[in-house]
């Protein structure tokens, strides 16, 4: 044999070749590649198989398969007979491991190649044991098409792995490799439910199987999937495959069920999309940092929707899904608590004027409000005092890397969307808000570390969670707060990009971090589609079917958050401030038993920190620091920030302001800010659209007694902005009540309301 090995070597293909097959954690593949003859084969033991299978196949096809060498000398001559009585071969009396000889090595359907299969038998059972020799045969034999493998075809035809195999099933796939052609139950279910009948009787007859049990297998139809290999989580097979060329098998994180559930969900979606439109999702677990739920792209092999590019990994602009970490690194900071007075008026942060994305300003709001609604401006204000390049560096130590041009230095722009960032390092960075501040790397494989980092206390984690989580807002699709129903209290935040290229939605349960990337991957815009309507339904949707993520994190608050009762507009502890300076009361959490103060105003001299000790006479007129008076004592104001007076109503303002000026009194600069008057527009004007005009109804107007940058809100809309008292022309488009308002830089402003009457339309 030696010899015989030296002079015809036996070729065994390499252990380390063939498919590479991607699997779901419970090992059912998610996509096979094919190896470089185009087979998709997936390697299977025999303690891997189905029992019933093993028992079909060797009692139908080799019977005496651990007895003889490697050929059967009673159906070897039974199968030569055979041939010379009919001039061809019949029944070729192979054993299992002469078929794998074949399977191994071409050898021609002849005499000659009869004899060269029966050497080749021989030199495997020399060189290999049984089980290898049977390994081989349940990798390698043939069932139709690119499927070699009872693995590979189980999951195939039968969507299953072999394991799972009813002895129906398992008669079918032991008789396929003889035929694999003919056979195919997909092409020809009639020829494949005879050949398995015929099995069933074979192992009927034996012994092996009972006539109820064979009854039972026979009634069962053949039926079979179209012949395809597994193709879910295509884009993270794909990555893992490139990340590890050499590996057969990759056992991934992911789970099978919840990801072709996830995959329908954004396939249906995607109906409702523009066209060209494509989707991205990821779910992971809190517990473990492990993906779940990996959607690279709505359609994979859609060229249209560019289903090739994988979006979870794809740089984009994060929109506003980085104010939470803001707002948080604010609280951890010791700037603001929870319900801590901001301002959302128009401003200038040294040349950078920001809108809202309604381009309507509210005022004094809150934290938890300006969060919740996802304002610009005090995001930006916030932003101004913590430092853009010390909240890009904590960004960056929590996992989530800025994407900035060679050489610039971090902005103001950067909490609006003003640099990139991927999906999953989004999700990553929100399971902080799950496990007490720590932030993590989304895993795809068990052995992947999860690189845990501290991003937030836990304080300041739990604080933010419970902003979000408790936003009043009426979206389509959102989970009742507090609710025992699976994705109860979700903590959710959105996100558009500028130009409407990005719409993010990402939620937080006790379980589960999700986050969903809706837009197109060429970068082009999407008008009307952002965060809140494009991707926040869908972020519901595969929350409500995601397991067990109710949210309990309200039972779980750290001892370092307090419920504090605040005062606006100065921001101190109830306890702390004097009856007449708090003007409005709020329950805030606060962290670490500090309440800090509302931000001082910006170049507002003595009126910046909104505390205005004063000196008035007897009839409460102000006194000058050398000017006396009758009845003369000390008091307190407590100011509202000047840009957010407009907003107030009157008898706020009347409580607010500062009293007159003493007529004996020299000035004392608190009436710096010169009184605006707006000249073109009368209070309750009555205006009308001309006759026969389709052009909108316009105005003119100045801001009289302004200096510097004055801007123009038309109910509390930006309108317009002008220069000093330079003219200003405003489209008044629809009929309807109006205010218009000029803000100055000071702080100064004054409104007029009025009204636009449709034509013909008579004075009420």
């Amino acid at each position: 044999m030696l010899l015989l090995d030296r002079l015809f070597p036996l070729h065994l293909p390499a252990p380390d070749t063939g498919s590479t097959v991607v699997l779901a954690r419970d090992g059912s593949p998610l996509r096979a590649f094919a190896d470089g003859d185009g087979v998709w084969r997936y390697p299977v033991t025999a303690k891997q198989v189905s029992p019933r299978y093993l028992q079909a196949l060797l009692n139908y096809e080799d019977r005496w398969f651990y007895r003889h060498p490697g050929v059967n000398p009673y159906a070897l001559l039974r199968g030569l007979s055979g041939g010379l009585v009919h001039g061809r071969i019949v029944s070729g009396g192979s054993t299992l491991t002469m078929q794998v000889a074949r399977i191994v090595q071409p050898i021609p359907h002849s005499f000659a190649g009869k004899l060269v299969q029966v050497f080749r038998a021989l030199q495997l059972e020399a060189h290999l044991s049984k089980a290898e020799i049977l390994a081989l045969y349940l990798d390698r034999a043939p069932f139709g098409g690119n499927i070699e493998g009872v693995e590979a075809a189980s999951w195939a035809y039968l969507g299953k792995p072999s394991r799972q195999l009813s002895q129906a099933e398992a008669a079918l796939l032991a008789v396929l490799p003889q035929a694999p052609s003919r056979l195919r139950p997909d092409r020809h279910p009639e020829a494949a439910r005879r050949a398995r009948d015929k099995v069933l009787a074979r192992l009927r007859d034996l012994g092996v199987w009972s006539e109820a049990q064979v009854r039972d297998a026979a009634i069962e139809p053949v039926v079979a999937r179209s012949l395809r290999t597994p193709l879910s989580a295509a884009l993270l097979a794909e990555r893992l495959h490139e990340a590890h060329p050499g590996a057969r098998r990759l056992f991934s994180t992911l789970d099978a069920d919840l990801q072709r559930a996830a995959e329908d969900r954004v396939t249906a979606y995607l109906a409702r999309l523009p066209p060209r439109t494509s989707a991205a999702l990821l779910v992971v677990d809190n517990a473990t940092l492990e993906a779940r739920v990996y959607v690279g792209s709505a359609l994979f092999a859609d060229p249209d929707r560019l289903g090739h590019v994988d979006m979870v990994r794809s740089p984009r602009s994060p929109g506003s899904t980085l104010k939470p970490f803001l707002y948080g690194l604010a609280l951890d900071d010791g700037l603001i608590d929870s319900q801590s007075l901001l301002v959302d008026a128009p401003q200038d942060f040294g040349g950078y004027r920001p809108g809202n994305f309604d381009q309507a300003f509210g005022g004094p709001v809150s934290v938890a409000e300006a969060l919740q609604r996802s304002l610009n401006v005090p995001a930006v204000d916030v932003l101004d005092r913590v430092g853009p390049t010390r909240f890009v560096a904590r960004l960056a130590a929590g996992g989530i890397d800025l994407g900035l041009p060679p050489g610039a230095a971090p902005n103001l722009s950067i909490i609006l969307g003003g640099a990139a960032t991927r999906l999953e390092n989004l999700v990553g960075a929100y399971t902080a808000f799950a496990n007490g501040g720590i932030a993590g790397t989304p895993r795809y494989l068990p052995t992947q570390p999860a690189q845990p980092r501290r991003l937030l206390s836990p304080g300041a984690a739990w604080i933010v969670r419970d902003m979000l989580a408790t936003n009043p807002a009426e979206v389509e699709g959102a989970p009742l707060a507090g609710s025992a129903t699976q994705g109860g209290a979700l903590a959710w935040k959105t996100g558009t990009s500028y130009g409407y290229r990005d719409a993010w939605a990402i939620g937080v349960g006790d379980r589960w971090t999700l986050g969903v990337w809706i837009g197109r991957p060429d970068g082009t815009p999407s008008p009307g589609q952002y965060g809140a309507v494009t991707a926040l339904p869908l972020l519901f949707q595969v929350a409500a079917m995601l397991p067990g993520n109710a949210s309990h994190y309200a039972d779980r608050r750290p001892a370092s958050v307090q419920a504090t009762d605040i005062c606006w507009p100065l921001g101190g502890a109830v306890a702390a401030t004097p009856p007449g300076l708090c003007h409005q009361r709020r329950q805030a959490w606060t962290l670490d038993g500090i309440v800090p103060p509302s931000f001082a105003e910006r170049d507002l001299g003595a009126w910046s920190s909104g505390l205005l000790s004063l000196r008035v006479d007897g009839q409460g007129r102000r006194l000058s620091a050398t000017c006396h008076g009758a009845g003369e004592h000390a008091v307190q104001l407590a100011r509202w920030p000047a840009l957010a007076t407009p907003w107030l109503d009157a008898a706020e303002r009347v409580r607010s302001a500062v009293p007159p000026l003493a007529p004996q009194c020299v000035p004392d600069g608190l009436n710096a800010a010169a009184p605006l008057r707006i000249a073109g527009l009368a209070p309750g004007a009555l205006l009308r659209q001309a006759p026969n005009s389709r052009e909108p109804l316009r105005v003119t107007l100045q801001a009289l007694g302004a200096a510097g940058t004055v801007q123009w809100l038309l109910n509390s809309r930006l309108a317009a902005a002008s220069e000093g008292d330079a003219p200003v022309q405003l489209a008044l488009p629809q009929t309807g009540d109006y205010t218009v308002t000029a803000l100055a830089p000071s702080g100064a402003w004054t409104s007029v309301a009025f009204r636009v009457a449709g034509r013909g339309v008579r004075s009420e």
